[in-house]
């Protein structure tokens, strides 16, 4: 059954391929959003828990149980989860399910999330200075108007790489309270020179920079990809989507890890009498959105996907 979706999600076909899902296979969705890779998942016939931290994407598929009707077949071939996706080992646990055949992950902040002016996590339309994915716990307003100007510059700095990351911290503690989306972005722009023209606008840095601050989320992706590592069976697979390089990095590390690929650190230490089992094998090299996708699809030309697969090695938190 094909059901029409208002966001396109992003290098479907690649992830779709990448896990090569079977009739009776079961795969978890660690980021369901508006469900574009459980239904290609569900149409190649898998079963699909899926996960999302966010509770209005787990609410909207709840609604709307006629675009979902694996969630009334018996056993139900879908089975959502409002829980973050670093809790998959404790969840699958409470379903009786010990290990799964595959796991598709789409790391950052949805189209839906980033659509609602409400959510505070755009600045292209004014909302409130909000930006948690659960919608609960301390926002972006109380991290800004709270913190002190070299913990915010660090923050600036670290998640989203500004180099006038000082200068852009100074002038938000200048002009607190902050309470819109609006209002911060004024405040970045006047303090970085913005005009009119511009390739890019100076505010993406820092709302980005705030946002992965606010949600945990490069702590989140590591507690992910380390469960993703748990739960999949040997010949299992894994892909996993970023958006930003930030992210990609950190997948990039965890796979050469995990598949033996680190360089040893100096000439002059010892190697070890033996490398230790390859947790995972690469599949192939990181996959970009075609020119194709991009015209039909601007959110993924950021967008690069790495894929593995498991290996028997026992993981390394068993280990």
């Amino acid at each position: 059954m094909s059901v029409p979706a208002p966001h396109i999600p992003v290098l479907l076909d690649e992830v779709i391929e990448a896990l090569a899902p079977r009739a009776g296979d079961v795969v978890i969705d660690a980021t369901f959003g508006a469900g574009g890779y459980t239904r290609a998942l569900l149409e190649a016939g898998a079963t699909v828990h899926a996960f999302d931290r966010d509770p209005d994407a787990i609410a909207a598929a709840q609604d709307q149980p006629e675009h979902w009707p694996e969630l009334r077949e018996t056993p139900p071939r879908l089975v959502l989860h409002a829980r973050r996706f670093s809790e998959m080992v404790a969840a699958m646990a409470e379903v009786g399910i010990a290990q799964v055949d595959g796991l598709a992950m789409d790391i950052g902040v949805s189209s839906m999330q980033l659509d609602q002016p409400g959510r505070g996590f755009a600045f292209s339309t004014d909302g409130p200075l909000d930006m948690t994915m659960e919608q609960s716990g301390p926002n972006a307003a109380d991290f800004l108007n709270g913190a002190g100007e070299s913990e915010i510059a660090d923050v600036l700095f670290r998640y989203g790489e500004e180099r006038q990351s000082r200068r852009v911290a100074r002038a938000i503690v200048a002009a607190r309270p902050l309470t819109t989306t609006g209002e911060l972005a004024a405040v970045v722009r006047r303090a970085l020179g913005h005009h009119p023209g511009m390739p890019k606008d100076p505010a993406t840095r820092s709302f980005q920079a705030i946002r992965i601050h606010v949600n945990g989320e490069l702590d989140e992706l590591a507690a992910g990809l380390a469960a993703a590592e748990t739960l999949l069976k040997a010949g299992g697979r894994l892909a996993v989507v970023c958006f930003h390089s930030l992210e990609d990095r950190m997948v990039k590390q965890f796979l050469r890890d995990a598949a033996g690929a680190l360089p040893r650190a100096s000439r002059h230490l010892p190697q070890p009498a033996e490398a230790p089992p390859a947790r995972f094998d690469l599949i192939g090299k990181a996959i970009r959105a075609s020119d194709d996708e991009i015209r039909r699809n601007p959110r993924s030309r950021s967008a690069t996907l790495r894929a593995a697969i498991r290996t028997s090695a026992s993981s390394r938190e068993a280990a």
